[in-house]
């Protein structure tokens, strides 16, 4: 069979890529080797209730948005999103409680109310933050954020940390001022009824609708190579073998793609290296069902939280900060739990060494269990009994179902942005981890710059 261009992998960004390029008249199939598409961000279901594996906080849904730009030239609707004010608050050790909010006058009110050690310093970090992010400074700004909080004090850096670490996958040590400018001064936040997995769907039934193909449950094991020694195609794991005539888009790990779909034995020894001291964290995540009492009495449908201030020492986020995601469209008025999802991150090696039987991850899966919720139920003693955890996901979770090298999530570090680019010019990536960003948006506007290139848009 031959396409134009064949995607690989039914994540966000490969479906973007697919359903945008199908909708300009390529002809274009999209392989994916689960049953269903959205990847990563794909919901699960355990017990009758579907849970959204994300922090369930999105960017990029504003009018003229990344949405809007993609949306508008395909043949289905947006997933329905709701605007969240607060898009989310954070929980501090010490009990306080910052509400994050669009306004800016009473965001900047919230701050000075709860650190008043460093109100000033606060409020102009974030107005500086305000300042790149809206692009009214002019060139590169070549500092990372700890260089600017040495006037705000410990309590209001952890503030940052736990933010940066959620949205950026960074802390204030190792995030750059434009990347924390980019994650906390974006802007309004949306929830998308029924989670990430809805604007998969629509993804999916868009490039049906313009004439592509979807093929579930069709693993690819690796780049069909012409005589010339350049890609000409995929070969599926079945043996069959799909011939591209224009590109093949990867929507894979920047590992996988080198190690599975490239070849290692056709990847430089300088590029192996690189891939090598890449690293990105994992999830540790509890699926819980909630009463719907109990969920309605929450402060904020999202809460992040920090459970240790770790004082005279750099800022660890595992175990020690998680963020507690609660359907924002539920009805307090009807029956039946409301799905909650709880996320904290997790050093991905741990979960893979020195396990021999699955007994061993079982016994480490129920003591991280028990830590985080007691953890939680410390940070929120709200919940009382009103939660129940259903399932746990682990890195190992992760891996088994979507075959990312350890269930690493999100942009590695140290990024290197030279692996943006394949050594073959029809080979291209739209993975979350060769995005310039973290975040779902990113991923999108990486998709819809590919499609630019591929089949740009008729003026």
């Amino acid at each position: 069979m031959n396409y134009e261009v064949v995607v690989v992998g039914g994540g966000i960004g490969g479906l973007t890529a697919a359903a945008l390029l199908a909708a300009r008249g390529v002809n274009v199939c999209l392989f994916e080797r689960q049953s269903q598409v959205g990847g990563c961000v794909a919901n699960v279901e355990h017990q009758g209730l579907q849970f959204e594996p994300t922090f369930g906080l999105y960017s990029g849904w504003e009018s003229g948005g990344v949405y809007d730009r993609v949306f508008s030239e395909l043949p289905v609707n947006a997933p329905p999103v709701r605007s969240l004010s607060p898009a989310y608050s954070v929980r501090l050790p010490d009990g306080a409680e910052v509400f994050v909010v669009e306004d800016l006058k009473q965001f900047e009110q919230n701050l000075a109310a709860t650190f008043p050690e460093c109100s000033a310093a606060a409020i102009e970090f974030y107005r500086d933050l305000k300042q790149i992010a809206t692009a009214t400074k002019t060139g590169p700004v070549h500092k990372l954020v700890s260089a600017a909080l040495d006037k705000c004090s410990s309590r209001f850096r952890r503030f940052i940390d736990l933010q940066l670490q959620t949205f950026a996958q960074r802390s204030t040590e190792e995030c750059s001022y434009e990347a924390a400018a980019v994650a906390l001064a974006a802007g309004s936040f949306w929830s998308i009824d029924g989670g990430a997995q809805s604007l998969a769907d629509a993804l999916a039934r868009s490039l049906k609708a313009s004439g592509g193909t979807l093929r579930l449950n069709a693993p690819v094991l690796r780049l069909a190579y012409g005589p010339d020694g350049t890609p000409a195609g995929v070969d599926l794991l079945n043996g069959e073998r799909v011939i591209a005539t224009k590109a093949v888009i990867s929507n894979l790990t920047v590992w996988d793609t080198y190690g599975k779909l490239i070849g290692m034995g056709r990847t430089s020894s300088a590029v192996s290296a690189q891939l090598k001291q890449m690293r990105a964290w994992g999830t540790y995540q509890i699926f819980m069902a909630m009463d719907r009492s109990t969920a309605a009495s929450l402060s904020s449908r999202r809460i992040l939280a920090l459970t240790d201030w770790q004082e005279d020492q750099s800022y660890n986020p595992e175990f020690n900060q998680f963020t507690l995601s609660v359907r924002a469209d539920f009805d307090s008025t009807t029956d039946g739990m409301v799905p909650a999802t709880l996320s904290t991150f997790t050093n991905v090696e741990d979960w893979f060494s020195f396990h021999e039987d699955h007994s061993a991850h079982e016994e480490q899966d129920q003591s991280v269990l028990q830590t985080v919720w007691s953890r939680l139920h410390a940070a929120m003693p709200e919940l009382g009994d009103g939660v129940e955890a259903i399932e746990t996901a682990t890195p190992q979770t992760f891996y088994e179902d979507t075959r990312r090298k350890f269930g690493m999530i999100g942009q590695p570090h140290p990024p290197v942005p030279a692996l943006r680019t394949t050594p073959f010019q029809n080979v291209l990536l739209v993975s979350d981890t060769v995005a310039s960003g973290a975040g779902m948006a990113e991923v999108v506007d990486l998709a819809l710059t590919t499609a630019n290139l591929l089949r740009p848009v008729a003026k």
